[in-house]
């Protein structure tokens, strides 16, 4: 009888987690599969992870490279523009940075961090249009629709010599 009990016991010790996982998958979000977790938030992280690499990228050539024409396959020819000294559309767009990069050919921006919610992707940014420039701290945000960046909004502060703390911008 003791071996029959020591198995019973091994038993059930085997069935508790077999009956915590199935109460796990049939608690998940319909459709959702026992190895793919539903987010508890609603978002589809995979889809916004796709949004910041498209923005990383695009960012990367356009402001960098000064790819404009070629980055900018990544934005809709009715992009929307908040920034009151850049023109709305892909082509006014790209044409004003053109512009831009052939008076500043040393201009780079460094993405220092970068962050996602929904069809939003944030980028954190040190940029300068020379090396000797301490530049500005930039924070862009970029709404990307299908696989096209469609929107943007940044703010943009004057990075100073002296700060009244000791923290930095970044």
């Amino acid at each position: 009888m003791k071996t029959s009990k020591s198995i019973r016991i091994a038993l059930a010790s085997l069935a508790l987690p077999t009956v915590l996982a199935l109460a796990a998958c049939s608690a998940a979000a319909p459709g959702a599969s026992p190895a793919e977790p539903a987010n508890s938030s609603g978002r589809d992280l995979a889809a916004e992870e796709a949004n910041r690499e498209l923005v990383l990228e695009f960012y990367d050539r356009f402001f960098n490279e000064h790819e404009t024409e070629e980055a900018a396959e990544a934005v809709a020819d009715d992009y929307i523009q908040h920034n009151p000294a850049v023109p709305d559309g892909k082509e006014p767009f790209v044409s004003f940075f053109t512009g831009f990069f052939a008076e500043n050919p040393e201009s780079r921006a460094e993405i220092v961090r970068s962050a996602t919610d929904g069809d939003l992707v944030y980028l954190h940014v040190r940029s300068t249009d020379a090396p000797e420039q301490l530049g500005s701290a930039v924070v862009d945000v970029f709404r990307v629709e299908d696989g096209m960046i469609v929107e943007h909004w940044d703010v943009i502060q004057p990075v100073p010599a002296e700060a009244a703390n000791d923290n930095t911008m970044f």
